[in-house]
């Protein structure tokens, strides 16, 4: 039986090898950028498998319903907030993602913003290139705006919202300059939380005891908006958000507020609601906002693995074998159902 495979997005970066790998295994595999779910659906109406970057192409209801042949959504991303779950069950179709791929590089960028917001890096290099330099004559703006903000990390509560893997990886990484650290997670397990040294708090204690905040939970309906204007107006006037994880986790229009008015210090992003934002977008012209264009994700090991891996289970599932990163195991008996007995996957 011949298969096909698609990818809903314009060949570029480690995707340009996916033709030759599918070629080499008698697969055919179409890729095309896709505007609109009409797109999609005429790009996957006949595939078995979708491979998908969930925040260029969300797999909609609509969308999903009408992938005849698809046996498996396979998202290229550790976060899955962009497919429809539900409507995939339904169907028998298995979402995948790529767990871990990139948790050292996303820890990494995070205590890099960490750092970033302590030390005042990015508004000390602009007022170097305005003729500032260290507290003589010329330097008026770091001596009166920047010179009170600027801080060490030894003894400062770094607060964790969630307490995954790369909640998890920041551990070490804070630990190493001296930190304490807090997290809130009603998920997460205490005895682990403990065992790693780190207390686990309730949302309004990670609020008010932080002085820098730091994104680590998956984005859904009940997470939301959830730094908005309540959770801002409880955090320390000294304190910084930082988020490496998804855009929607903030009300930007509240957190512009707070920044505006100094309620809180800073606010390091690498995610936005709107991707790419507007060119006049409110935030970028804050000196106490730092964006970083949702690239903590990125390494040329982590970029590898995030488009190989889905290709992997792809292949599990064509062959009959449960994939490894199932995102919705209740599509299973569905799944059966439409195209027969699977096995356990072998690795």
């Amino acid at each position: 039986m011949s298969y096909k495979v698609v990818l809903p997005l314009k060949l570029s970066g480690e995707a340009l090898k996916y033709p030759r790998w599918f070629e080499e295994l008698g697969i055919d595999f179409e890729a095309r950028w896709c505007a609109t779910e009409e797109e999609a659906v005429a790009l996957g109406r006949d595939a078995d498998a979708v491979i998908v970057e969930g925040s260029q192409r969300p797999m909609t209801r609509a969308i999903i319903e009408n992938l005849d042949r698809c046996r498996i959504l396979a998202g290229t991303q550790i976060g899955y907030d962009t497919f429809d779950l539900e409507a995939a069950s339904e169907r028998g179709i298995l979402v995948t993602n790529v767990p871990g791929y990139c948790v050292e590089e996303v820890s990494d960028h995070a205590m890099a913003l960490v750092l970033a917001c302590a030390r005042r890096v990015v508004q000390l290099h602009g007022a170097v290139g305005k003729g500032g330099w260290g507290f003589g004559p010329s330097s008026a703006e770091i001596q009166t705006v920047i010179r009170p903000h600027i801080d060490g990390l030894r003894g400062k509560t770094l607060g964790l919202f969630g307490f995954g893997a790369i909640g998890r990886s920041m551990v070490p990484k804070a630990t190493g300059f001296s930190m304490r650290i807090i997290a809130s997670d009603p998920y997460a397990d205490p005895v682990v939380v403990a065992e790693e040294g780190v207390e686990l708090v309730d949302m309004a204690t990670l609020l008010a005891e932080s002085d820098f905040i730091s994104i680590h939970a998956a984005l859904t309906d009940e997470t939301r908006g959830l730094f908005d204007r309540n959770a801002l107006s409880q955090m320390k006037p000294s304190a910084c958000l930082i988020n490496t994880a998804r855009g929607g986790f903030v009300n930007e229009s509240d957190l512009y507020d707070a920044l505006s008015r100094g309620q809180i210090s800073m606010a390091a992003l690498d995610v936005l609601g709107t991707e790419p934002p507007a060119e006049a977008h409110r935030l970028m012209a804050l000196d106490n906002f730092v964006c970083t264009g949702h690239l903590a994700f990125f390494s040329p090991g982590a970029l590898a693995t995030q488009w190989r891996r889905p290709v992997d289970e792809v292949l599990r599932v064509l062959n009959g074998e449960w994939p490894v990163a199932l995102r919705n195991p209740e599509a299973k008996e569905k799944h059966v159902e439409r195209f027969g007995p699977m096995r356990d996957p072998v690795d």
